[in-house]
């Protein structure tokens, strides 16, 4: 038997292209100059303004959804977040938009004096209240109980129920058959108010608006609404159905099928009792304790826009430049330096594993605040801040991301384990994991390789390990004393193998290079063809020889038991994190004692990647 009747979208195989499909309307509202109220295509700019408007307060309620610094404690289903198996299933949310657009569209050609509405007509808003309350409401009650049953459930409306977690673009995530459906109850009291001459522009986008933010509303997994609400005015809970109201359905299948108000489920008999009792503790908030926190910082302008408040479905790929994020790169620029100004630590998005909660945190500085000598202190104060919260929390394990553990700026995380000693949370920089990635990547057999940064925590590592490994490791630094201090490190039959040099053409017949500062085009000129780039530098380094081959940052691939993680972290693919990141999280896993900030204990390079291995996570490359 082939597919059902209207359970796939025609334009399926159109992605993101399907956006053409509304070229027609578009060139007719520019031809015409349709935003012109004289203009005979009026009307046309209308629809796609109202077009757009619809798409816009989907777009904030998913943000708002998104905003776990905002509304975590409110959330109805705690399971860390929406995964890439979800966004990816629900990314094109939106068809239906079209769909209701060329619907429109239809009608106003078929009866040309909606083409016409007046501004506004208070009669005409009073005769779609009551026709959406008399018809509207108890005819969809009657339609989704019916999309509930048998085949109409296994072919069509068991899509719309396959989400994992209520979003709002789950709303949209119905087929076309239920979505003709709902299009017919949507328009049925605008249609009668227009019918009786009481029509109006002002009707259109406001029922059509309010319809979409209500239904957003009520799948965004935030209870929005105040328990003491519901308590004092009882008759509430029957004319509006809130988030906690919607979620119910959706775990129990057998109840609270209404549109809107939950009247028409107590009149046919189909209303959950415990709905009320669940919305009172959502609203009052509930505490989700993250066992690991990873303490990030944002990289640069563009990076920043890499986030679920600005696009669920570009955050779940990696972080790259589109025309969109170009295009909003002014507003952007703007939020920085307004989080430069007042803004504080925050959570951006979390995931479970092992049962545990792991947490991402953004200090809200960009990569060249780091740079800036005045600006070191309040970093720190930041990132002081951020431990201390997490240590009242409870949570287990704090790792500092990138430029947050830069020896320069704390040593490392240093500063704060000493200034606060009887610090609970274990602050963790996870380099150690960092080197043993680096280092794996290094073919058996090399002889000598080229170390930039290589005085830096990583750089020293790396260096003390591959010269007990008898490899030469020419280590670019301009301090004698430095090069001296490390060089000392080394057992005394391995300091042969560590080299001071002080200018890149030294590794010119060297092919393998391992960048912790990063290279210019220029510096990268001086390898030999055929050079292997390792790093561990952010950004980083550009690709700039064809001769040549670059490898990616240290990462790993996270165990194939997390869930909910729906975010790519920068530039890297799905289910890979930094390697850093990784370090943090076996720490968490393995339940080490301790901190580990400063210097890298060589000797655990070995035992810290076979934990990694043990626990189920793996090389990215």
């Amino acid at each position: 038997m082939g597919a059902p009747p209207l359970a796939s979208w025609p334009w399926d195989n159109l992605g993101t292209y399907k956006y053409l499909l509304c070229a027609p309307l578009v060139a007719k509202a520019v031809g015409g100059r349709a935003w012109e109220r004289g203009s005979p295509d009026h009307w046309c700019f209308l629809l796609l303004l109202l077009f757009v408007l619809r798409a816009a307060t989907y777009h904030h309620w998913n943000a708002f959804s998104g905003m776990l610094f905002l509304n975590r404690r409110r959330r109805v289903i705690v399971r860390g977040g929406v995964d890439f198996e979800q966004i990816d299933k629900e990314w094109h949310w939106d068809n239906f938009l079209i769909l209701q657009l060329w619907l429109a569209a239809v009608a106003m050609y078929a009866f040309p004096s909606l083409r016409r509405l007046a501004l506004w007509d208070a009669r005409g808003a009073a005769v779609a209240l009551l026709l959406h309350v008399a018809a509207t409401e108890p005819l969809f009650y009657l339609l989704h109980r019916a999309l509930h049953r048998g085949r109409l459930f296994s072919d069509y409306h068991s899509l719309h129920h396959s989400s994992k977690i209520l979003q709002p673009s789950t709303a949209g995530f119905a087929t076309p058959l239920e979505i003709l459906a709902i299009s017919g109850l949507m328009a049925a009291p605008v249609a009668a108010a227009c019918a009786a001459g009481l029509g109006s522009a002002g009707l259109l986008f406001g029922y059509t608006l309010a319809f979409d933010f209500l239904r957003a509303m009520g799948h965004c997994n935030v209870e929005v609404f105040p328990g003491w609400l519901l308590e004092t005015v009882p008759a509430a809970r029957y004319l509006i159905g809130t988030p906690t109201y919607h979620t119910v359905h959706h775990t129990d299948k057998d109840c609270n099928f209404c549109l809107f108000m939950p009247l028409f489920d107590l009149l046919g008999g189909t209303l959950n009792d415990k709905s009320w009792e669940l919305q009172k503790k959502n609203s009052a908030g509930s505490d989700d304790i993250p066992g690991f926190v990873f303490l990030a910082h944002l990289v640069d302008v563009m990076a920043s826009m890499h986030s679920r408040t600005v696009s669920r479905s570009q955050a779940s790929l990696p972080c790259r430049a589109t025309p969109a994020a170009v295009l909003l790169w002014p507003v952007a620029f703007a939020s920085m330096l307004v989080m430069w100004a007042w803004s504080e630590t925050f959570p951006v998005y979390s995931y479970r594993l092992r049962g545990g909660l792991f947490d991402t945190w953004v200090v809200p500085r960009y990569g060249f605040h780091y740079l800036l000598p005045f600006a070191k202190d309040g970093i720190n104060r930041q990132i002081e801040a951020a431990i201390l919260r997490a240590d009242r929390m409870g949570v287990k394990v704090i790792n500092l991301a990138a430029l947050n553990k830069n020896e320069a700026l704390n040593g490392g995380g240093t500063l704060f384990v000493a200034r606060h000693p009887g610090l609970r949370v274990r602050v963790v920089h996870g380099n150690t994991l960092t080197a043993a990635v680096i280092l794996r990547e290094i073919p058996e057999g090399t002889a000598e390789v080229f170390l930039t940064g290589a005085t830096s925590k990583l750089g020293r590592a790396i260096a003390l390990y591959l010269c007990r490994k008898r490899v030469r490791v020419m280590m670019l630094t301009a301090s004698e004393e430095r090069f001296q201090k490390i060089q000392d490190e080394a057992p005394p039959e391995a300091r042969e193998y560590l080299v001071r040099v002080t200018k890149y053409q030294s590794a010119q017949h060297c092919k393998t290079w391992i960048a912790g500062k990063w290279l210019s085009p220029r510096e990268q000129r001086w390898a030999p063809a055929g050079t292997r780039f390792h790093q561990f530098v952010v950004p980083p380094v550009l690709r700039f020889r064809r001769d040549c081959t670059y490898g990616k940052l240290a990462a790993m691939r996270l165990p194939d038991d997390v869930q909910g993680l729906g975010v790519c972290e920068y530039t890297l693919e799905r289910g890979v994190v930094h390697a850093c990141h990784a370090g943090g999280v076996v720490h968490f896993l393995e339940g080490y004692e301790g901190h580990e900030v400063g210097a890298i204990d060589v000797d655990r390079i070995d035992v810290v990647w076979e934990a990694a291995l043990r626990h189920g996570l793996r090389p990215a490359c």
